[in-house]
């Protein structure tokens, strides 16, 4: 009745003028909407004004762009961008590295914190709920790219990629459930347990430790530690959750204080930025998201230029080598990039 599925999906939802728009670009484009609804709705527990909400929906976009891009570059793609240094600005170009879109996305919730003078533990535990549902339909746009695989197997649900060989594990439709699962769960946390940073923490450790046994059934090239680099980050952020699932126990127990006191921003507050330009500016970093492609840099020109003509010589793609990608003996060839991500 059931049996395995060749994965013959197009990544590109259409283009216009020559831009490509992705399926994986409209998962960010969902998950910042979902992001600002979320805050929209509980801005009034959470102490937030409606300008302060568009704010921080913009810190938390930009930071998760910048964060993603910047350990995509640094970890996966360098050998590439130290010859394209002016390169490295265009989100366009490639894909983000999953760790870090949660490592900028703190860092632009900091960041407001910081400027508004804002508590940072409650915007953590309330931002956390929807940041897990963008991980999770980041996955769906993962798995519609089609070059995140996992090993080879004959479960009857396995799925044969564009660019590796034989019927693999679907890996990243299990961990966009474990994602969509862990949302599921924070909302339960957020009800019980009202200790500032319970949320968060479950968030870091949860995230991650149930992600290395996922990760198990992924196709890893072996390079750090004899781990993958996503494998090796899963262990350092469940060891960095753990520590913070002990600080908040201890915060919980009043053994370890936490001061929610708001001080007003001696330069005035958020509330002086002006709300249309803000709503503008997030509507244009949504519509940018579309743009954004799955996979690494290199690669696009060569995959996709054959069935979209002309995305070879597209201005959004300049300097790129457009040769046929490297076999996958090299250590750089298309099928292990595909399993490196």
């Amino acid at each position: 009745m059931f049996g395995p599925y060749v994965h013959q999906i197009d990544p590109i939802l259409f283009d216009i003028a020559g831009v490509h728009l992705w399926w994986y670009g409209l998962g960010f484009a969902l998950g910042f909407g979902e992001i600002h609804l979320f805050l929209t709705r509980g801005h009034g527990r959470l102490q937030l004004s409606l300008r302060e909400v568009w704010s921080l929906s913009l810190f938390m976009a930009i930071g998760v762009l910048v964060g993603g891009r910047a350990v995509e570059i640094a970890f996966d793609e360098w050998p590439f961008y130290r010859e394209h240094l002016g390169l490295i600005p265009g989100f366009w170009l490639g894909g983000m590295a999953t760790h870090g879109l949660m490592l900028g996305g703190a860092l632009g919730a900091a960041l407001f914190t910081l400027r508004s003078r804002k508590p940072f533990l409650p915007l953590a535990d309330a931002l956390v709920i929807p940041a897990a549902f963008l991980m999770g339909i980041g996955r769906l746009g993962n798995f519609i790219d089609g070059q995140i695989v996992g090993a080879v197997t004959e479960v009857w649900w396995a799925v044969e990629f564009p660019d590796a060989d034989g019927f693999r594990h679907p890996v990243v439709l299990y961990d966009g459930a474990k994602n969509l699962l862990l949302m599921v769960y924070l909302l339960h946390v957020r009800r019980v347990n009202r200790t500032p940073g319970a949320t968060a923490s479950r968030f870091v450790f949860w995230y991650a430790f149930p992600r290395i046994f996922v990760d198990l059934f992924r196709d890893y090239p072996t390079h750090r530690l004899a781990l993958g680099t996503g494998q090796t980050l899963n262990i350092v952020m469940a060891l960095l959750g753990a520590v913070l699932l002990y600080r908040s126990r201890l915060r919980r127990q009043g053994r370890l204080t936490h001061s929610l006191a708001v001080t007003p921003s001696p330069g005035g507050s958020l509330d002086a930025a002006p709300l249309s330009s803000q709503r503008v500016a997030f509507v244009c970093l949504l519509a940018c998201c579309l743009t954004i492609p799955s996979n690494w840099t290199q690669d696009i020109p060569s995959r996709y230029g054959g069935r979209h003509p002309g995305l070879e010589y597209t201005w959004l793609y300049p300097m790129i080598d457009t040769a046929p990608p490297p076999s996958s003996a090299d250590c750089c060839g298309s099928e292990e990039r595909a399993r490196a991500r």
